[in-house]
């Protein structure tokens, strides 16, 4: 009773796992770029039993929904914007993306871009002759450290604080008053793709096994974003399959508990 007990419950809660990534893949129908997930799932354990005249029998205890695989190989098409900051990859590759508050890099497909306004810093002095960072300039009326001024300096961004780099790793800088002018878009990509952590809805993390990052082959083309992959008629299937592996799990629980009640019941 006990094995029937544990696998109905463990039944009913691989299944709640899985409608989450179900219903995140519907949250996301409309988010440009996004990339489904489907839920792969992995026996717990399984074994043989011996039975009647010796024949072997399957014996398991449930299965674990293993991981959330990304499909990174089907595509919905692209959609037209005209908007000047929009870019879409054709092909295989994505954007890089550097946050200047962690130096975290990650990945998207979504080129919803922006021009943003970033304050850079200004660079330590240094001494042209020993290469030694020069001391602060000091105020001769106040005595007091004259702090430098930070410059304005415009970036293409994906409006959440995230630099776009281009291809050969640097900040892509835009002059306000050309904004016209092309751009070079760095398309990157990893020979394999299992495994890359979903960031959040569009931006993807690598992992080890993902390999040595180079440049991609895909095609930027502008004023075109891509669509996401989600297929709302699957997902609403898939859903309607949880929901009723969901309840068969439980039925299973509630039939191992009325059969031990049964059997505890019975004079001894």
């Amino acid at each position: 009773m006990n094995m029937s007990f544990f696998t109905g419950a463990v039944g009913a809660y691989m299944q709640n796992q899985r409608m989450n990534v179900q219903a995140n893949n519907i949250a996301n129908v409309n988010n440009y770029g996004f990339k489904a997930e489907r839920a792969t799932f992995h026996h717990l354990m399984y074994g043989n039993v011996l039975g009647i005249d010796e024949e072997q029998l399957p014996k398991g205890s449930g299965t674990k929904m293993a991981k959330a695989s990304v499909d990174f190989l089907s595509s919905n098409g692209y959609v037209e914007t005209g908007r000047r900051f929009d870019y879409a990859i054709e092909g295989d590759g994505f954007f890089a993306l550097y946050d200047p508050a962690s130096g975290e890099i990650s990945f998207t497909r979504d080129g919803a871009f922006v021009m943003a306004r970033f304050e850079v810093p200004p660079e330590p002095e240094t001494d042209p002759d020993t290469g030694e960072e020069l001391p602060p300039e000091i105020d001769p009326d106040t005595g007091e450290e004259i702090v430098p001024e930070n410059t304005e300096e415009w970036r293409l961004s994906d409006n959440e604080g995230r630099c776009v780099l281009d291809s050969m790793g640097n900040f892509i800088i835009i002059d306000p008053d050309n904004q016209d002018a092309e751009l070079d878009i760095g398309v990157y990509d990893y020979l394999v793709y299992d495994g890359m952590l979903h960031a959040d809805s569009g931006r993807f993390l690598p992992i080890e096994k993902n390999g040595d990052l180079y440049l991609g082959t895909g095609k930027v083309i502008n004023k075109f974003l891509e669509l996401s992959n989600v297929d709302l008629s699957q997902e609403f299937i898939k859903v309607i399959e949880s929901q009723r592996a969901y309840s068969y799990a439980l039925r299973m629980v509630q039939v191992s508990d009325e059969i031990e009640q049964t059997i505890n019941g019975l004079p001894n």
